[in-house]
């Protein structure tokens, strides 16, 4: 266990009244994004706080009060979900990084630009999410905020997000290999012709379309005939 003067604090407020508990800054953090589901070794200290610093405690009436429990393992969930966890700056900055790189992969894949109905460079995004300083919360989920920072970006890029229909036909030497890669896609429609070559329809994602090009390209050898059948 972390010893409190390398501790972090999570900070609560609740009808005025203000909570602190000791958290152990890497376990908190990776409960926080997701890879530790229990609340085992998070606590430094089994003791809720009015200033944890001073060591101040609040009294079993405040906090029942307030959480509808005593139980501090109840306690440090709502906390952790509602409150405000002092991470230290490497880990700021590093969940800060990963969930911007999420946002910009799911309008990456999803979107295109309306004017050129192009995939839209990742590079092209990255320029614009500097350019407008769009606050990203680290900790939220991406694809919830995924809307707002759109909007935010239109002014410099019309991203448009849509789905495409995409007839494929591959040959029959290479139709079992590329089964799974379509499959994985959706595939809407399918037929299996007497020469042993398979047609498919899949919906995609319009920002994908290269990445499915490129992948079905390298499984048939470039053998691989495909058209975009609308938009």
């Amino acid at each position: 266990m972390v010893s409190l003067d390398k501790a972090i604090i999570a900070s609560y407020d609740r009808e005025g009244v203000h909570f602190e508990l000791f958290l152990d800054p890497d376990n908190a953090y990776l409960y926080l994004e997701g890879s530790k589901k229990d609340l085992k070794n998070i606590l430094v200290v089994d003791e809720v706080f009015e200033d944890a610093k001073n060591g101040e405690r609040h009294k079993a009436e405040a906090i029942k009060k307030a959480f509808g429990t005593t139980d501090i393992y109840e306690i440090l969930k709502i906390m952790l979900e509602k409150g405000e966890v002092q991470l230290t700056t490497e880990q700021k900055r590093k969940k800060m990084e990963e969930t911007r790189k999420k946002i910009l992969a799911i309008i990456c894949m999803e979107a295109i630009d309306a004017r050129t109905k192009a995939p839209i460079p990742i590079q092209r995004l990255e320029n614009a999410l500097e350019e407008v300083r769009i606050h990203i919360d680290p900790f939220k989920d991406p694809r919830e905020q995924v809307p707002g920072i759109v909007k935010l970006l239109l002014p410099l890029i019309p991203i448009k997000f849509e789905k495409i229909n995409i007839a494929v036909k591959v040959p029959a030497a290479y139709a079992h290999r590329c089964y799974g890669t379509l499959k994985s896609y959706g595939i809407k429609k399918e037929q299996w012709l007497s020469d042993g070559s398979l047609v498919v329809m899949i919906e995609i994602p319009a920002g994908m379309q290269g990445e499915v090009f490129d992948r079905l390209n390298k499984l048939t050898a470039g053998q691989i005939e495909t058209k975009i059948v609308e938009r």
